[in-house]
């Protein structure tokens, strides 16, 4: 049987996407120190550009190709989940029983992450496109060097990058379902559905390690710089929908009520 190791290798180091839908068993042997590399393993379309690729506009989903390109985007960042959480399994140390069940935690989140990326790419070839027809970027991935603890990763993957899926994917749910895309749709429901049990993951082990310190205040201090909360709401905030996955009602309260200066997080609130 494999180890842990050889199977979180396998996806971070291997170069295609067959590689990132690695699924067979393994043991969890010693943790050994890992090196976390520049980039993860990637070729041919996949491989990360520097040339942008601006998101559509909600209004734009209509349209063959700007759907396909949003879609793009959303199966783009399920890969990046799929790598980081493979070099979490890695890199952070499991020396006890608990830090163990802290990754088999993590080890189900990639499982629900390598669904939504087939999902993605299936509506995508049915829509006449492939997964790498527009730019790839890599901003989720440039984070992972900033997280040296589990607690940082925690604070970063599941209480900003998937806490905001939370509502990113609910508004694009019915912008889809607006629109008569009854399946793009229902594959985000699926995504939301996931990511609010991530995000409670998040949380379940950030209150745990927090000690005497409110969450909110662990968060903050887990955040790496010039990151901030406000990256964790997205398009069409919805308090109610964080509260069901965090369970703490101040945190939620603060979110809502948090500002930093940057531009890319003005964004919609419900209405």
């Amino acid at each position: 049987m494999n180890s842990y190791s050889e199977f979180a290798q396998q996806i971070l180091s291997g170069t295609t996407l067959e590689d990132k839908y690695t699924d067979v068993p393994f043991e969890w042997s010693d943790w050994q120190n890992f090196e976390l590399p520049r980039l993860p393993g990637r070729s041919g379309k996949i491989i990360f550009v520097e040339k942008k690729s601006k998101f559509p506009k909600a209004n734009q989903l209509n349209q063959t190709q700007q759907k396909a390109m949003a879609i793009h985007s959303f199966a783009n960042h399920e890969l990046l989940a799929i790598e980081m959480m493979a070099a979490a399994i890695l890199v952070y140390p499991h020396k006890t029983e608990e830090d163990i069940r802290f990754k088999k935690g993590i080890l189900g989140a990639l499982k629900d992450e390598q669904k939504h990326l087939a999902l993605y790419i299936k509506r995508l070839n049915e829509l006449g496109f492939e997964f790498g027809d527009f730019p790839l970027n890599d901003f989720f991935w440039r984070q992972m060097e900033k997280l040296p603890t589990a607690a940082h990763y925690t604070a970063v993957m599941a209480l900003t990058f998937e806490a905001a899926n939370l509502d990113f994917a609910q508004y694009y749910s019915q912008v889809f379902r607006e629109y008569g895309d009854e399946v793009t749709a229902s594959i985000l429901d699926t995504v939301l559905e996931d990511e609010i049990s991530h995000v409670s993951f998040g949380a379940h082990w950030m209150k745990r390690w927090r000690q005497d310190k409110k969450l909110w205040d662990y968060y903050q201090e887990c955040l790496p710089w010039p990151m901030t909360p406000a990256r964790s709401r997205g398009l069409g905030f919805d308090p109610d929908l964080h509260q069901k996955a965090v369970q703490d009602a101040e945190f939620v309260k603060l979110l809502d009520a948090y500002d930093d200066d940057y531009l890319i997080t003005k964004r919609p609130r419900q209405k």
